[in-house]
């Protein structure tokens, strides 16, 4: 078994490697542009960004007009979901 390396060999794995770091990279930009956008929004924000009570969106969550999740006592409403009542008030 004489398995010889030459330059050749050595360049085909640089550039390899290379085209895996860059879609490495391309896969966290995309994953940190999802973080600066969340599907899931904090019940704090969203009283904030649509000004209502903490009873309109209690009412919302009851009613069924937007899902939510329970995580450690926050609530998390979904971000489409919100956008479409918002848009239907229109």
């Amino acid at each position: 078994m004489n398995d010889n390396i030459n330059k050749d060999d050595l360049r085909q794995f640089v550039l390899l490697l290379v085209d895996q770091f860059k879609q490495i990279i391309k896969n966290n930009q995309n994953k940190d542009d999802d973080d600066l956008n969340p599907e899931w929004i904090k019940s704090r924000v969203v009283k904030k960004l649509m000004d209502m009570s903490a009873a309109s969106l209690k009412n919302l969550r009851i009613t069924g007009k937007v899902r939510f999740k329970k995580v450690l006592g926050s609530y998390y409403y979904n971000k489409s979901d919100l956008m479409n009542l918002f848009n239907d008030k229109k």
